[in-house]
């Protein structure tokens, strides 16, 4: 059975909650409680007739979103639950909605196609692991050196000086003679080069024309897959995922391309299943189950809001129709910008939390406008360095370019001295020590950031305790969420900061704060420090 019923006084909410803002209601608190009796197996839960299978449990237990929507249904109260992606190579499991399309047939299109894809990987590996091109360029370098020791030998045995007692006469014919052989021995050479140099030349071409092959039959298999997902909206109307990312791009003002995974996740599951059986969406949540990836922070049981780059297009299109509530990161709002110190070359402020550093997407007022504002005749960007809108503290502006160029040079270099104070979510038992924690864009889900050993940036943070619950920050890198990622990672802190709404869990604002700024003032070259201590109980 995939829906789920409720026997319940809880009253549903008026609006369905912002699936990128939000906090899960009571009704979906109690069905998550009830998918969470399930996956673990108790005797008691109601979510299914039958045990939950032993396979399944063993692979979501290694990490997998799961979620739910509280729906109503002729007028039944309940709820239906889905997972993103798929289980052990399945995305029909019993009591959980099915795929938006399954395009795992074993004989099917893309089955049949992705087979044929696989078999160019394996020829273009072959080929890059394979004998006959490593011998093909051992055989170009080893001649090229031939070359090059062959006419080094014969200019040593034929040194362009005159010999003692030759004549002008036999000095030019003997060089004649040297240069023609000379000549002779580069055109023999040049000749095995030239089919050695042939034989990679082929190799490599056919290497390059399988890789633009598997690369077009791969963009072929994906836009066909894209095209198979028709996705409703509470109007009744249907769009392909192609169609629905060109129509999202074009309101954006820009281009945009549906990444592989489109259509996959848990929310566009749920609410097309939702639409196609007649079912009215009320709330739903969105909740990590198992283990926490090496990469990205997601704890067991935390609800998480939607990705950005997947699910943001789909859903923009899905909820048309539907009474939503507001995102209120979108909300313009007015906040004031404390100025801490003043000159004329600099400006110290002190960002609240929610404000941004620099204008962006959304309506709401930023560091850079209020400053513009406040600084009319100021020189240049004014800008040297953000805090993310949820950061509150400390910031320093440059009214000149001078002060500007100055500034951005300390930072450069890491002169400017930063220390952060932070809530944590749990009792902090290590005193003090070093984070090292490389990070990455999530390019699916920007702005989340990822840790990747391979590929990320390196990010190296101090801390030290300051009580059981708060802790001292020294970034001595500035990547882009590092502190909230190195106190949530399992490999940090493993303790997320209080009201981190996408590494830990949402609360009244994200309690971090950058209260000391050091620097060498641009004029006088002099170091000043400014603090502005907080409370975030107050805050």
């Amino acid at each position: 059975m995939i829906f789920h019923p409720l026997d319940t006084s809880i009253q549903p909410p008026v609006r369905l909650n912002n699936p990128f803002y939000y906090e899960p209601d009571a009704l979906c608190r109690l069905a998550i409680a009830q998918v969470a009796a399930y996956l673990r197996g108790d005797k008691e839960q109601i979510f299914a007739k039958g045990a939950v299978d032993t396979i399944f449990q063993a692979e979501i237990a290694k990490g997998k979103m799961f979620g739910v929507v509280i729906v109503r249904q002729d007028g039944e109260l309940g709820y239906i639950a889905g997972y993103s992606g798929q289980v052990v190579g399945r995305s029909d499991w019993p009591d959980f909605v099915p795929a938006v399309y399954d395009y795992l047939q074993p004989n099917g299109y893309f089955k049949t196609h992705e087979a044929g894809i696989s078999a160019l990987n394996e020829r273009i590996r072959d080929m890059e692991q394979g004998q006959d091109l490593r011998d093909a360029h051992r055989r170009l370098e080893t001649v090229k050196a031939r070359q090059e020791q062959a006419v080094k030998d014969f200019k040593t045995r034929h040194p362009s000086g005159a010999r003692v007692g030759e004549s002008n006469e036999d000095y030019i014919r003997r060089r004649q003679f040297e240069n023609a052989e000379l000549h002779r021995l580069r055109k023999d050479y040049r000749g095995q080069v030239e089919q050695a140099l042939r034989t990679v030349d082929e190799l490599e071409g056919t290497l390059r024309r399988l890789r633009q092959q598997r690369r077009q039959k791969s963009d072929n298999l994906q836009s066909w897959l894209f095209r198979q997902f028709r996705l409703r909206n509470a109007r009744g109307e249907v769009k392909d995922i192609e169609e629905i990312f060109h129509d999202y791009g074009q309101w954006q003002g820009r281009k945009m391309v549906a990444p592989a995974g489109s259509g996959e996740c848990c929310e566009p599951k749920l609410l097309q299943y939702a639409f196609e059986h007649g079912m009215q969406p009320l709330s739903m949540a969105m909740f990590w189950w198992g283990e926490s990836p090496k990469e990205e922070v997601r704890h067991h049981l935390q609800c998480y809001p939607a990705c950005n780059g997947k699910c943001k297009p789909l859903l923009w299109w899905m909820l048309q129709g539907m009474d939503v509530e507001p995102n209120p990161l979108d909300d313009a709002r007015h906040q004031e910008l404390p100025v801490v110190y003043e000159d004329a070359d600099i400006c110290v402020v002190c960002k609240p939390a929610g404000m941004l550093s620099v204008p962006g997407k959304s309506p709401r007022e930023s560091v850079y406008s209020l400053m513009k504002a406040h600084c009319p005749e100021a020189e240049g960007p004014l800008i040297v360095h953000r805090l993310d809108m949820a950061t509150s503290g400390l910031m320093v502006i440059a009214k000149t370019w001078e002060a500007y160029h100055n500034l951005q040079d300390q930072f450069l270099h890491h002169e400017v001295k930063k220390r952060y104070v932070a809530r944590l979510s749990h009792e902090m038992k290590t005193e003090d020590g070093v984070l090292s924690l490389p990070l990455r864009p999530d390019f699916d889900d920007r702005p989340r950031q990822m840790v990747d050993k391979l590929h990320g940036k390196a990010a190296t943070t101090y801390f030290q305790k300051i009580d059981d619950r708060h802790v001292a920050l020294y970034p001595q890198t500035g990547r882009t969420h590092q502190l909230r990622v190195h106190c949530a990672h399992p490999d940090g802190l493993d303790n997320p900061i209080v009201g981190d709404e996408l590494y830990g869990q949402r609360g009244r604002r994200l309690c971090l704060h950058a209260e000391q700024l050091t620097f060498h003032h641009p004029r006088s070259g002099k170091s000043v420090t400014f603090e502005w201590k907080i409370d975030f109980d107050k805050e």
